[in-house]
């Protein structure tokens, strides 16, 4: 992995930690950040030892939203940046994610984790959705997921409001899959990626597919139809023979990356 300025990566069995790192702006986001978080993504994605992916902050926050010099302010200036990639679907078809919550966690900081595959948040997290305070609305597909997972009267409220939720109460809504203290965090969030990352990568990348596309779908007809063509798929797999083979054989399965 490359030196980054605005994030920090490390791999340790299999699973690579994204921390976010400007803790001096409880980790802002601007789009430097932006570009090398994506520039990380994509390169755990390549990279075969790597099967899943943690993301947390540095220091106290873990994302307090987007810099306001750098993103508002240059904005009105007519010096924004533009740029980048698709984040909605660089996360949905990357290698599992997990988001560790450990404190200020608002604006795009929010957002940017809605479509991750699990959110873990410390007791001491903080979630907001603070678009309306700063006179701008939702974005990165958040009024989908958001209503996605905490329901269409919470999700109402949460962006209405503006309001902060703690840890606690944001696993209550369903924002957050779980909570735990600060110091069982990473080491819960950690182990639960390695748990994930045992499993075949393909196979992993496939359910994310199908749970991207079928979540929200209408159609039973296409839900059947999209699922049957990737069992298809799967079926013929090296990953498949090996797993009916280690079944039969009483043993643990080997899946090549």
């Amino acid at each position: 992995m490359k030196n980054y300025l605005t994030i920090l990566v490390d791999t340790t069995d299999e699973v690579t930690t994204i921390t976010l790192n400007r803790p001096e702006r409880l980790n802002a986001w601007t789009h430097e950040m932006s570009m090398e978080l994506q520039d990380a993504i994509h390169a755990c994605n390549e990279n075969p030892h790597v099967g899943a992916m943690v993301f947390t902050g540095a220091g106290r926050g873990f994302c307090s939203g987007a810099d306001i010099r750098d993103n508002f302010k240059a904005r009105l200036d007519g010096k924004r940046q533009t740029g980048g990639g698709d984040w909605i679907e660089l996360v949905r078809s990357s290698k599992p994610m997990i988001a560790a919550v450990n404190g200020a966690c608002v604006g795009v900081g929010a957002t940017m984790i809605l479509p991750m595959d699990v959110i873990i948040a410390s007791t001491e997290a903080k979630f907001g959705m603070l678009f309306v305070k700063m006179g701008v609305t939702p974005e990165l597909a958040s009024s989908h997921f958001l209503v996605q997972r905490v329901g269409f009267g919470a999700a109402n409220e949460m962006c209405l409001t503006g309001r902060l939720y703690s840890g606690e109460e944001a696993f209550a809504k369903r924002l957050a899959d779980r909570v735990v203290q600060p110091d069982e965090l990473l080491p819960t969030a950690r182990a639960l990626a390695m748990e994930i990352a045992a499993n075949p990568s393909r196979q992993l990348r496939w359910v994310k597919q199908l749970l991207t596309e079928n979540g929200s779908e209408t159609d039973i007809n296409k839900v059947h139809e999209r699922e049957g063509k990737v069992l298809a798929q799967a079926y013929q797999s090296d990953e498949h023979h090996e797993a009916v083979a280690a079944f039969l054989e009483k043993r643990q399965p080997v899946f090549k990356r």
